[in-house]
């Protein structure tokens, strides 16, 4: 019986790590969770599991629940989330938590030598070289649950990393795949939300409009399979049932292809080395008739290229980048700002806020002070 400790519970991955979970009894355990201000999807997650202790975003909604629990143990904000992690008796973390805040519990996990299956692609794209000293002094390993990065690290199952020629990430496009930069400008929210393919959350569809989202998942990459960015390429692939392939120095090239459901990499993240039966639709080859590829076009999505230069540059810039994006994220969707400023913002952080190495989980609390701080003030100018 493998104990998960599951946060960002009542979001997208968060729920479908649920379904595993309820899908293998006999197998997974859920130990513990936390949730932002869902609290509604606190109580449908305590009607199915008798954990002895939860979190929540709000003070609050804390007082709230511990009054309707009062056997159970409700802790609250970013210091309850690291004291539920101290206090739970787990096997692997299952970070699905949404941005920075994912970052100190991924460390957290690590330091204390339990496994991370993680959704959290800012712990990564952030802190990086701080991930990878922890990994260095601690037993813990990371498990990818991204659709993109399990697709790769199933493809490099029973090879050798060193016989890599390169990885080969797909992409949809997101919602505005089909628009020129011209069509751009006008677009809405509600059709940047309406992703063709995928089933994600309100930032990360937003994140996968821009490309933000493919140019994060090249860093997260390059951290987690150890190759330096050129040997990392990304193709568009708008019918999103290739998740990546690995090209081998003989040139051979191994695909990993499924449904678009997230459930499949969860739970291989879960239950490696086995496979395990899943509830979902499987592939149809026939059915889809078609697979497309073609080269993105980096002046199209901007903030691809971006990341490549933010990746390879190093420092404190992938953190500034980050925080920029969150920031300008958040303000698209509150409707303070066109579609097309989110690139703007995000690139002008990048080439404006000093560079600074980065050493110490304080150096990366700062890069993203610098990168939010800086989106506020131009987002202030608009709004």
């Amino acid at each position: 019986m493998k104990r998960i400790l599951l946060l960002g519970a009542s979001g997208s991955i968060g729920l479908q790590t649920i379904d595993v979970i309820l899908q293998h009894p006999d197998l997974f355990e859920l130990a513990a969770f936390g949730v932002g201000k869902n609290i509604e999807q606190a109580r449908d997650i305590l009607k199915q599991f008798d954990v002895p202790a939860f979190a929540v975003q709000k003070e609050s909604d804390a007082v709230t629940l511990a009054r309707e629990y009062p056997g159970k143990t409700v802790l609250f904000g970013e210091e309850g989330i690291l004291d539920l992690m101290k206090q739970t008796d787990y096997d692997v973390l299952v970070n699905a938590l949404v941005g920075f805040a994912g970052f100190a519990p991924t460390l957290a996990a690590i330091e204390s030598d339990h496994d991370v299956a993680l959704a959290n692609k800012e712990s990564l794209v952030c802190g990086g070289e701080l991930i990878q000293r922890a990994l260095a002094l601690h037993s813990a390993v990371i498990y990818p649950i991204d659709s993109e990065h399990s697709a790769i690290f199933q493809c490099l199952q029973g090879n050798r990393t060193r016989q890599v020629r390169r990885l080969i990430i797909t992409a949809s496009g997101g919602s505005f795949r089909n628009l020129s930069r011209d069509q751009l400008k006008d677009v809405t929210l509600e059709q940047a939300l309406a992703h063709p393919n995928w089933s994600m959350g309100a930032k990360i569809t937003i994140d996968s409009a821009t490309m933000m989202n493919k140019g994060f998942e090249v860093i997260e990459a390059h951290w987690l399979f150890h190759l330096p960015y050129d040997q990392i390429d990304v193709i568009m692939h708008p019918q999103s049932i290739v998740h990546s392939m690995v090209e081998y120095v003989d040139h051979s090239v191994m695909a990993q292809m499924g449904t678009p459901d997230m459930r499949l990499p969860i739970q291989y993240a879960l239950s490696w080395p086995d496979r395990l039966p899943l509830d979902e639709t499987p592939l149809d080859l026939a059915k889809v008739g078609t697979l497309e590829f073609h080269e993105p076009d980096k002046e199209r999505f901007p903030l691809l290229a971006l990341a490549y230069e933010a990746g390879e540059k190093g420092g404190n810039l992938c953190a500034v980048m980050n925080a920029a994006n969150e920031a300008a994220n958040h303000a698209f969707r509150n409707r303070q700002i066109p579609f097309t400023m989110i690139e703007d913002i995000v690139i002008g952080a990048v080439r404006e806020c000093p560079f600074a190495e980065l050493n110490t989980p304080e150096d990366l609390l700062a890069a993203n002070t610098a990168g939010y701080e800086y989106a506020v003030n131009r987002i202030g100018k608009v709004y």
